[in-house]
């Protein structure tokens, strides 16, 4: 009898650099893949928000169909179920006698549920789980660290010791070719939005600064556009905090986070750029980066449950306030401050917002209206394209001073505008009912008397909302807490 592994396919929606895909290739007679579009991602989150919106779902399944045209390109198909996988997988194991099922290992505490869950079904039948770690830059057997808990609390720490003693794996190349799938076995349909409960299609505002489509294939071509063709990596230092534009920065993260694309791919390609045009400090700074989100995962893994609490990984206890309006103008981006409601706009109706943006609105929501984070970060699991449990909650709480190096820091949020949107262009593009407002009060429409309010065509309380909060006294707040301790 032919030996067979299941290979499960969770956020690893892809063939190259595949190490349970390839080990299963080369080990055993057939290889199944398969995904299971588990429903607890299409439900609520803890505050009833939705778990995955139209635009993350929609990626996800052109990044599942994509997945599927690979696989049959190798001579495979990919077995596409709905349902739980603990449900899904054992009938699929007895029914075609695999001995295996092979997967990567997640981090966020309901996927090691789902994990946990997985082999204890398992355990009935006679086949063996087996796991493998491909969602870092740095492979988590060489990090030099003694184990989980002592990954440093702050980054640069964390960034000093990987530099001085780790090294990156190379990339694994994919099979050359798969066995097909046993004749009675049923690739099965890819669930509709409408299947999965998903209100919407899924589309995407033309303002959007990138078409992004899910899938490996356009994964791999991202990369290509962004550093070889475009030749954007020379100068991504300098541009990384920009707000409009495809290029200013890689926006790589949509398929980081489906697993399309891995953090070791960019990094050789980043040495192949450094060898072959330049090596500076943009080309530094794209590893930099790849690393911090090597540091949110593993501390993610180390803070565990406490991740998501609401004094976060440092067991604060903070005094949230219960304020839905507020919360809600946050969402809806009405909050009568130009710079986070155009962030929030663009949110909303694209899926992705730039750093400097998610870094202002989370400042907005915890630091200023003090709402609780966690139903930022819950907002954001919904809505964002590129949503990461572990670079989405470690960011939020890191920016709500709960996360890992704790303080109580805050964004002025005007003096940021005026600093990456000077001219008023970015917040005009999603706010034009703010188009004739003099460039001195765009930022702060607020600040206009009546007169001017009518020579701009811009009435505050019609045709744009009044100030939620009075910013400047939050910030006083603020520095009077850090200076009592």
């Amino acid at each position: 009898m032919p030996s067979t592994a299941i290979v499960w396919i969770r956020n690893d929606l892809r063939i190259h650099d595949h190490e349970p895909l390839r080990s299963a290739a080369e080990h055993y007679d057939r290889v199944i893949p398969v995904y299971c579009f588990d429903p607890r991602h299409f439900g609520t989150t803890m505050f009833d928000l939705p778990k995955t919106g139209a635009i993350r779902a929609r990626f996800l399944r052109e990044s599942v169909q994509d997945l599927r045209a690979s696989l049959q390109e190798l001579g495979s198909d990919l077995v596409v179920r709905q349902g739980r996988p603990e449900r899904v997988l054992p009938p699929l194991v007895r029914d075609t006698n695999a001995s295996a099922v092979l997967h990567f290992q997640e981090v966020g505490t309901e996927e090691r549920t789902v994990e946990s869950a997985v082999a204890d079904a398992l355990a009935e039948t006679d086949a063996q789980p087996g796991y493998f770690w491909g969602k870092t830059l740095y492979h988590v057997d060489d990090l030099p660290f003694d184990g989980p808990e002592d990954i440093p609390e702050v980054y640069t720490n964390f960034r000093k010791g990987v530099e001085k003693q780790s090294s990156v794996r190379s990339t694994i190349a994919p099979p050359d070719t798969l066995p097909p799938l046993p004749e009675d076995l049923s690739p099965g349909p890819i669930p509709t939005l409408d299947d999965l409960g998903i209100n919407g299609d899924g589309s995407v505002d033309d303002r959007s600064v990138l078409p992004f489509r899910g899938g490996e294939t356009r994964g791999l071509d991202r990369i290509e556009e962004y550093i070889w063709r475009e030749d954007c990596l020379r100068k991504y230092k300098a541009t990384r905090n920009g707000l409009l534009g495809a290029n200013y920065s890689s926006k790589f993260s949509p398929w980081l986070a489906h697993g399309c694309i891995t953090p070791r791919q960019i990094y050789e390609e980043v040495q192949r750029y450094e060898q072959e045009r330049v090596s500076n400090k943009s080309t530094y700074w794209m590893t930099f980066e790849l690393i911090w989100r090597d540091f949110h995962t593993f501390a993610a893994g180390k803070a565990g449950s406490d991740l998501f609490a609401p004094g976060g990984p440092a067991r604060k206890d903070p005094d949230w306030r219960d304020h839905d309006e507020a919360f809600e103008r946050w969402a809806q981006g009405t909050t009568g401050i130009p710079f986070v409601d155009a962030n929030m706009r663009e949110l909303n109706q694209t899926g992705f917002m730039s750093n400097r943006g998610r870094q202002n609105v989370a400042s907005m929501l915890s630091m200023s209206l003090q709402q609780d984070w966690r139903k930022g970060a819950a907002y954001f699991e919904s809505r964002l394209v590129d949503y990461d449990v572990c670079s989405n909650w470690g960011n939020w709480a890191y920016n709500s001073g709960v996360g890992h190096d704790p303080r109580d820091r805050y964004f002025n949020i005007v003096k940021q505008a005026k600093r990456y949107d000077s001219d008023g262009e970015y917040v005009r593009y999603w706010l034009p009912e703010l188009g004739d407002v003099p460039d001195e009060y765009v930022h702060a429409p607020h600040r206009m008397s009546r007169e001017e309010q009518e020579t701009a065509g811009c009435i505050l309380g019609a045709d744009y909302p009044e100030p939620v909060v009075d910013l400047e006294k939050t910030y006083q707040r603020i520095q009077r807490k850090r200076q009592s301790g």
